[in-house]
């Protein structure tokens, strides 16, 4: 088709590609130059010049094509389909009168100079160019270079490669001589080769396969596909993005991560018609609702602790200095970086026991206001189910994680105060032992891996703050007592009382009501009327009760439009405020007739008197015993009819008179359960009394366990029992000889008013607590 005479052809510009001789384009004439060039190629033998721009200028050698299709689009533009046929050298160009770029044109020949140099050229392109195609898996491509058999139109092949740039494809055009034009595409190739192979090299050390992340992308976008096909496409997709987006922000330890990915991808794959489905969403939600990486900063100003104590309690100040002792040993042990083995938060647990109303729950807070931290209370009343401590599995139906659990995503944090509160009233049946499970929550050796049932995943429990409390001792197990560290709250005394309603109780109570302290005054006299006359026990709490309906009282006279301010209660007034006394106590000292002896005991209110009756009667030997009494008191009163009857010489009785008589011994308030070790002396000083005829000394309270041989045990609970003996007025106390130490527990303005009697033997008992008989022996009950 190449013509050796020069011909003048329409010039067609490239401006971003080269076409050499036997090469197939598409191309789209979309400008006006364009199209006049390829209508005035069309008027003639259908042939033009397409030359290719470098640097702004044109090549020196174009490539004469012909035009084998051309098909209008819209807007004027031509689609055409063009053929290259040969190398074209530019001469002269020209604008003609319809404004058209015509060229003068020699057309030229490739030239072959050294035939067995271009054989060997052709053979080493063409396997070089066999690797490069093989690494690009272009093996069709292969094939259709193994069918070129011209040594010029292989080296024009080059002339398709990416690889080249449009300078270096212009040079192959304008090179005429084979052997140069195959030597500058083999070495072009042989730097696109080397650098593929670097490519896969590095491609075979990383594993040879697609990244991870696009990998799954991929499966992930197959699977929505799967799910739209089959009609479960929903709110889950976003849902479960979601969870992922959560997860990476969580800050979870690394098996806990790897455990919450596998249960997001079996939830991705599950039908929402699925059971397990809601499970499992639930099981997701619950998981991320816990504070895996929050926590509180620690605030250790001591100074500032105490001051939050001190303004939350009046009193208490050894209480005050322990919490103090237990922030301290906290505070340097982080400072210092003092660590064990899942012991990062160090430091006991602290167990406040003391009866009702005496300021737990409330003290609790302070230290967790003190510490700025969250505080939250777990009730541990009645449970008797292993579960609310450590969870359900998730295998049965309404499943749910345990309290423990549940304060953490109450509190928000993972370093909160926890309140255990009423530990002692825990117990276990056949659905398993909450304490055991107590036992790991709050062991510092353990509670770093704690497991809850439902999550089954370990959660770290060693930064959580526990304070547990409680009423007694004797309920809570052995095993979890060894665990905690005691700190009694005994109980007020009545000046005490009185600073705790006039300073926190009475304020708080006019705020519930909408009072302003500028409404109501209530004197220091009714106060301390009121605690006398209207409540009882060692605590403030029903103090706190009386005070809130006197402030309901003062509400109603004003909404009734009282323009009084403020409002004035005394002592005289509190009767038809609060109605009659409900609180009587018994003079002190009010003779009391022979066989009626005062004890001291602990109960779950705190300290209280127990008096204590003694009568014999004609009738079989033996005991009655009423009061609805524990087995401990059942012993103890067994006990003291033994000794009295063994020491009948020592007391002035006739042992065979007792021998025919039937003792009865009776403890009032029946409807109140009694047990514990601390009545056997009263016991013996009533039937000693009854016997002797000899009247007990009405101010004296007693408490101590007796033996068979007389001796006087130690007992518990002092300071409750001595500040219950105080309010009720009496003033001198017996107590075992070994308890003497405990009485340092005792407020100093209660001890400056009471006398003590530290004995070791009953007969010390009976020498101090009975009046001299006016008749002997004679006097005793018939």
């Amino acid at each position: 088709m190449s013509q050796l005479t020069s011909s003048t052809l329409p010039l067609l510009p490239l401006p971003d590609g080269v076409v050499v001789p036997h090469m197939v384009v598409n191309l789209v004439a979309d400008s006006d130059d364009a199209r006049r060039t390829v209508a005035a190629a069309r008027a003639g033998d259908g042939r033009l010049l397409m030359v290719p721009r470098v640097d702004g200028a044109f090549a020196g050698v174009g490539t004469i094509a012909t035009i084998e299709q051309a098909e209008p689009l819209p807007g004027g533009r031509v689609a055409l389909v063009l053929r290259g046929l040969s190398r074209g050298r530019i001469g002269a160009t020209e604008m003609d009168a319809d404004a058209t770029l015509r060229a003068v044109i020699t057309p030229v020949e490739s030239t072959i100079t050294d035939e067995q140099r271009v054989d060997a050229l052709a053979v080493e392109y063409r396997r070089v160019l066999g690797e490069i195609l093989e690494l690009r898996g272009a093996r069709g491509v292969l094939q259709a270079v193994d069918a070129i058999t011209d040594p010029g139109t292989l080296a024009d092949f080059a002339c398709y490669s990416p690889d080249l740039t449009p300078a270096q494809k212009v040079e192959l055009l304008e090179t005429l001589d084979v052997a140069e034009r195959l030597g500058s595409a083999l070495g072009w190739a042989r730097e696109t080769l080397a650098s593929l192979s670097v490519q896969d090299e590095i491609a075979s050390a990383t594993g040879q396969k697609v990244n991870r992340s696009q990998r799954e992308f991929l499966l992930r976008q197959q699977l929505a596909a799967i799910r739209e096909e089959l009609g479960e496409t929903g709110a889950d997709d976003d849902l479960i993005s979601e969870y992922r987006q959560k997860l990476e922000a969580l800050g979870l330890p690394q098996a806990a991560h790897e455990a919450v990915t596998k249960e997001i991808d079996r939830f991705e794959r599950m039908s929402e018609q699925s059971p397990e489905h809601g499970w499992v969403r639930t099981w997701l939600d619950t998981v991320f609702d816990v504070p895996w990486s929050e926590r509180s900063e620690d605030h250790t100003d001591l100074d500032a602790a105490r001051t939050v104590l001190d303004a939350d309690h009046t009193g208490l100040d050894e209480i005050k200095d322990r919490l103090i002792e237990f922030l301290a040993v906290r505070k340097l042990r982080a400072e210092r970086n003092v660590t064990t083995t899942g012991r990062r938060g160090g430091g006991a647990v602290l167990a406040l026991v003391g009866p009702p109303g005496v300021g737990k729950t409330s003290l609790g807070e302070s230290v967790a206001r003190a510490l700025g931290r969250r505080f939250v209370r777990v009730a541990l009343g009645g449970i008797r189910d292993e579960a609310e401590i450590r969870g359900h599995r998730r295998t049965y139906v309404g499943a749910q994680p345990g309290r423990i659990v549940r304060a953490l995503r109450e509190a928000g944090t993972m370093n909160p105060v926890f309140l255990l509160d009423e530990v002692d009233k825990v117990a276990a049946d056949w659905r398993g032992d909450p304490t055991a499970a107590l036992l790991e929550v709050l062991d510092p050796a353990q509670n770093h891996t704690f497991r809850d049932h439902y999550l089954e995943l370990e959660l770290d429990l060693s930064d959580v703050l526990f304070i547990a409390t409680a009423n007694m001792l004797e309920t809570i197990p052995a095993a979890l007592l060894d665990r905690m560290e005691i700190v009694r709250l005994d109980g007020y005394t009545e000046a005490e009382k009185l600073a705790i309603a006039r300073d926190h109780l009475l304020p708080r109570q006019l705020g519930e009501t909408g009072l302003a302290p500028e409404d109501l005054e209530v004197t220091d006299a009714a106060l301390a009327a009121l605690i006398d006359g209207w409540t009882q026990g060692a605590g403030v709490r029903g103090v706190e009760k009386r005070l809130g309906t006197l402030a309901r009282k003062a509400a109603l006279r004003i909404a009734n439009g009282a323009t009084e301010r403020p409002i004035h209660i005394d002592e005289e007034d509190l009767r038809e405020l609060l109605g009659r006394r409900s609180v009587h106590h018994e003079p002190a000292n009010e003779p009391k007739p022979a066989g009626v002896a005062t004890g001291l005991a602990v109960t779950g209110a705190g300290g209280d008197t127990l008096a204590i009756e003694a009568t014999v009667m004609p009738g079989s030997e033996g005991l009655t015993l009423t009061g609805q009494l524990g087995d401990v008191m059942k012993e103890s009163a067994a006990i003291a009819l033994s000794y009295v009857r063994g020491h009948s010489s020592e007391l002035g009785v006739d042992g065979d008179t007792l021998g025919e008589r039937r003792v009865h011994l009776h403890v009032p308030a029946g409807a109140i359960p009694k047990d514990g070790p601390s009545a056997g002396i009263t016991m013996v000083t009533a039937l000693a009394s009854l016997l002797t005829g000899r009247p007990v000394r009405p101010e004296i309270g007693m408490t101590g366990e007796v033996t068979l041989q007389g001796r006087v045990l130690p007992i518990g609970g002092l300071k409750q029992k001595v500040l219950a003996a105080h309010r009720a007025g009496l003033r001198t106390v017996i107590l075992p000889e070994r308890n003497a130490e405990d009485l340092e527990d005792v407020p100093e303005p209660v001890r400056a008013e009471m006398t003590f009697h530290p004995v070791g033997d009953v007969a010390d008992v009976l020498r101090l607590a009975l009046e001299d008989a006016e008749e002997g022996p004679a006097r005793q009950a018939a």
